[in-house]
């Protein structure tokens, strides 16, 4: 039997990581437990909100923050404060598959786009891999706001 997982990234700033990552997965805020959001209502307003009624003092508001797949398919990603800052290569990363079923120009054109969106939203590009079949379609390296390695794949 398989298992749901969550992906946890450590973070100096949760809410700017999560807010990165909505834009590059393409994911949402889940609302706050118990509030039904009305369409087009702002959830980090709301979480906002439920913090200030439980009395979550403002300074820990920040601790944490949540995205979800909204076809349900994906894992949850949640983002947790940490004080240290990092300071090595990551051991796990993500691979954000920008260009599924493309290949050669047509793929890395799809990538070189996919790059500049996430760079305009505060990415870094760190390489270009080109493709070399069968062993690799090409991809590029990249590193979010925070530093955290990804590729787009």
């Amino acid at each position: 039997m398989s298992r749901h997982f969550q992906v946890t990234f450590d973070a100096r700033d949760p809410r700017a990581l999560s807010a990165f990552w909505r834009e590059a997965l393409g994911y949402e805020y889940p609302a706050p437990p118990g509030v039904e959001l009305p369409e087009g209502a702002d959830p980090l307003a709301a979480w906002d909100e439920f913090l200030e009624r439980a009395g979550v003092p403002e300074d820990q508001r920040n601790a944490a923050s949540a995205l979800e797949d909204p076809d349900g398919s994906g894992p949850r990603v949640l983002f947790q404060r940490v004080p240290e800052d990092k300071t090595a290569k990551n051991r796990v990363h993500l691979d954000v598959r920008a260009a599924p079923g493309l290949e050669g120009e047509e793929r890395m054109a799809a990538l070189e786009a996919a790059c500049g969106r996430l760079v305009a939203l505060g990415a870094t590009r760190l390489g270009r891999f080109e493709p070399a079949p069968p062993m690799s379609y090409g991809f590029i390296v990249m590193a979010d706001p925070e530093g955290n390695e990804f590729c787009l794949d």
